[in-house]
């Protein structure tokens, strides 16, 4: 709703502070209650993994939008290399994966400060048996962390500096979840850092491969042109909840057309 309300007209600035600020607590909140939530399910053993077939471009495009926005707003300098060949799709749990990469490169952003760089490297290890290793890096020019903080980055609830929460925002909960995640996919996860120059992730996890091949992906100048000018149908009968979508994906850099019934949406994509 905030969102909404910031897109009126003649608002003054002292209530379009006060609503950015309504919404990053919104926001703030929403993520420590999924976090909390997240970190229960781990803890009761009732997270699983999925097996399905998913566009692992596509994955890769969602995030380099995500990401390459959120770095020009900040001042960063953001880059994905894909290294050799992958496949355009795999067998596995699309949202989990993407969730332990999406937490390692919000931790990038938010902890390197305006004119540094977050470089997410993709690149394949291993092909055996219809099962590929891909492994990811994802290296950041941030604030670091020292030696003696590096064995507890795991552990719940912990941060190396007790100003991390009210500075950035942090719940301590992202990495344990993160671990757990790629444990759970039988995976590894490992982290270099060094106080003051930055911190390098590595996550290795091994897919099925597809059935269906689509072929392989071009490389990081299609997935690079494809984010660029990312368009998104948003389809809802009810005109606030369009509203609110657009606004919302409009924060992330996503440009939105909108229709108002499943008819109207047909004939758009015709």
């Amino acid at each position: 709703l905030d969102n909404i309300a910031l897109n009126e007209e003649g608002i003054s600035d002292k209530t379009r502070d006060h609503l950015e600020r309504i919404g990053a607590s919104a926001r703030h909140l929403l993520n420590i209650i999924n976090d909390i939530l997240d970190m229960s399910r781990i803890e009761s053993g009732r997270l699983v993994l999925r097996e399905e077939e998913f566009s692992f471009s596509q994955l890769l495009e969602a995030i380099n939008t995500m990401f390459s926005g959120q770095c020009e707003d900040r001042g960063l300098n953001y880059q994905c290399n894909i290294i050799g060949e992958v496949d355009r799709n795999y067998i596995g749990d699309n949202m989990k994966l993407r969730q332990a990469l999406i937490n390692i490169l919000g931790n990038a952003v938010k902890f390197t400060p305006a004119g540094g760089s977050v470089i997410f490297t993709v690149e394949e290890a291993a092909r055996l048996d219809n099962k590929t290793t891909l492994r990811f890096t994802v290296e950041d020019t941030g604030i670091g962390m020292s030696k003696e903080y590096l064995p507890h980055i795991f552990d719940a609830f912990t941060q190396e500096d007790s100003s991390t929460t009210s500075r950035y925002g942090s719940t301590g909960l992202g990495m344990p979840i993160t671990k757990n995640i790629v444990d759970l996919m039988n995976g590894h996860i490992e982290v270099e850092s060094e106080k003051g120059k930055g911190t390098k992730f590595t996550v290795t996890v091994t897919l099925t491969d597809a059935t269906k091949h689509e072929g392989k992906n071009a490389g990081h100048d299609d997935l690079t042109a494809a984010a660029a000018n990312p368009v998104v149908l948003i389809v809802d009968d009810d005109q606030m909840s369009r509203d609110h979508a657009v606004a919302a994906l409009a924060d992330e850099g996503i440009k939105c057309e909108t229709a108002s019934s499943g008819e109207e949406a047909a004939e758009m994509i015709k």
